[in-house]
């Protein structure tokens, strides 16, 4: 019998619609993995074991199965969208233990894809911070288990890279898909605003906070992403020789990126130029204020997020969080720093189509109790390591991560690919140049 644990979901598709695979064998081979592995990477808060077995054989039972783009494929969910029947914790003791009625629409579109879930992955408390720990454990890194998966989708990245399930529907407010895609050696997708459903917490962050998927290949972030966007994605025109700018400038200022990254960088700048792209080193206009904007948007969703919880119940980073975003939620809501925000980048990308940036400036953290640690060393350490991604979601504008080039450890180091509205199909094809002439290693060799 064929073990389809650590297969691609465009595999796995396949031979479920060809009927060369149950769905019931497909989905079994992955909870006997999870079984087996997730002790050590603690990805899931919750494993839907009797459920996905059932939802499977309906699956094999459908007469449409071989027009089934994900028919069959195991994928888990992020624990703040709503699965049918399972509550949303959203990493915290403070929420409900409520089961949802219906499917949040994203997690719908993949049942009606074919898809099968099979668990809800782990979060920090209310999505907040880069790495993923709280009152549901520690997530780490598959490739390097000492180190912190990154978050907030940290435990649907650990899941991915572990093999544990080839898809995984995480969402991103400040880069919390790009930075532990990044950390893991996965494809992560941050679409631009109104491509994809959002639909997260109270507000999705005043717009900043996407859906998107998390893939060992570009072809599985690209089936799925079309799966959840609303429409067929803008294709360009023109398939020729695309302006690509590279940057090592951190969008805040003092930030130093760590020579691993800054390769990284170099050397996808190297395979773009083979695959016959114009690459100049280029840096965006960056404006000094960008990191007083992120943070202000950044704790003031959350304080959105903790209206009406018990905030007894709040680790005491969450609850610093949200009081300092207090006084600032009614100016994030208006949008202008955004707004000047676009304004200031839009002429740099008439001058270049995308932008090729680190997807991190230095490794993860060590893996550990963060949740038990002070608001300000959390807020210190996520920003020293991550300070490329908020601008993408200031702006709303697409961003994906793809490997690039390893750390020290051995683990994946990544690159950040960004774009203009619109250019979600222009970013995979780049991915996908990338992964071609520069192939990555799939899965973590700890598994």
């Amino acid at each position: 019998m064929t073990d389809w644990a650590g297969r691609t979901a465009t595999e796995i598709a396949a031979a479920v619609q060809d009927r060369r695979a149950a769905p019931r064998e497909v989905v079994r081979a992955h909870l006997d993995r999870i079984a087996r592995l997730d002790g050590r990477f603690g990805a899931f808060r919750r494993v839907r074991a009797e459920a996905a077995l059932a939802e499977a054989d309906e699956v094999g039972g459908r007469s449409d199965v071989a027009r089934l783009p994900l028919a069959g494929v195991p994928v888990a969910v992020k624990d703040n969208l709503a699965v049918r029947g399972e509550s949303v914790r959203v990493g915290s003791a403070a929420t409900p233990d409520t089961p949802a009625g219906a499917d949040h629409v994203t997690v719908a579109r993949l049942r009606a894809a074919g898809a099968v879930v099979v668990g809800l992955t782990n979060v920090p408390e209310l999505c907040v911070f880069g790495t993923t720990e709280g009152v549901h454990g520690t997530t780490r890194n598959p490739w390097d288990p000492a180190r912190s998966a990154g978050g907030s989708s940290g435990g649907g990245a650990a899941a991915v890279a572990a093999g544990l399930v080839p898809l995984a529907l995480g969402n991103d407010g400040m880069g919390s898909l790009r930075i532990p895609a990044a950390n893991c050696g996965l494809v992560g997708v941050k679409p631009g605003h109104g491509v994809v459903p959002a639909g997260i917490g109270e507000g999705d962050w005043f717009g900043m906070s996407e859906n998107g998927p998390l893939a060992t290949t570009v072809a599985d972030a690209r089936l799925m992403l079309t799966v959840l966007a609303d429409g067929p994605l803008p294709r360009r025109e023109d398939s020729g020789t695309l302006r690509i700018a590279a940057s090592l400038r951190s969008p805040l200022p003092g930030v130093p990126v760590s020579r691993p990254y800054a390769d990284a960088v170099r050397e996808t700048a190297g395979v773009l130029m083979r695959g016959g792209h114009q690459v100049r080193r280029a840096d965006p206009p960056y404006p000094a204020s960008l990191g007083t904007a992120a943070l202000t948007h950044w704790t003031a969703g959350t304080s959105v997020d903790a209206r009406g919880l018990d905030r007894r119940l709040l680790a005491r980073r969450t609850r610093v969080h949200a009081a300092v975003g207090r006084p600032f939620v009614s100016r994030a809501e208006t949008g202008a720093a955004r707004r000047r925000l676009r304004g200031r980048l839009e002429p740099f990308f008439d001058a270049y189509d995308v932008l090729l940036t680190p997807a991190l400036a230095r490794r993860s953290p060590v893996a550990g109790p963060w949740h038990e640690r002070g608001w300000l060393r959390n807020v210190a350490v996520n920003s020293a390591y991550s300070p490329f991604t908020p601008p993408w979601n200031l702006t709303g504008w697409p961003a994906l991560v793809v490997p690039s080039g390893t750390l020290p450890s051995g683990a994946p180091c990544a690159v950040q690919l960004a774009g203009p509205p619109g250019s979600e199909a222009t970013l995979l094809e780049l991915a996908g140049r990338v992964e071609e002439l520069r192939p990555w290693r799939r899965t973590a060799p700890s598994v």
